[in-house]
């Protein structure tokens, strides 16, 4: 099967491990001495409806995905664990 990047740009990316959808391809990474591809980029969701701009694009190594299908890329990717946001952090103040 030969694809296109404008075809990539279509498709949602699937981590296998969890099932979470990542979104879809947003740009390629490319070695241009060897002519090979890298790696592929989803940018981040936006937040606030992207008035607080939005989260880190997530970099996907060539070596982890698993599957390029019809309409889906299957990867096998470890995503970075983010720190639990603290709520309240003002008010808590207030009250101490």
């Amino acid at each position: 099967m030969s694809c296109r990047i404008t075809d990539l740009r279509h498709k949602d990316v699937v981590n296998v491990r969890d099932g979470c959808v990542l979104g879809c391809v947003s740009d390629i990474e490319i070695d241009t001495c060897n002519a090979c591809v890298v790696a592929i980029i989803v940018y981040g969701r936006l937040r606030c409806f992207g008035l607080l701009g939005r989260e880190d694009d997530i970099v996907i190594s060539w070596n982890n995905i698993q599957v390029i299908g019809e309409d889906i890329i299957l990867v096998n990717f470890d995503m970075p664990r983010r720190r639990p946001k603290k709520f309240g952090g003002f008010m808590e103040g207030l009250f101490k």
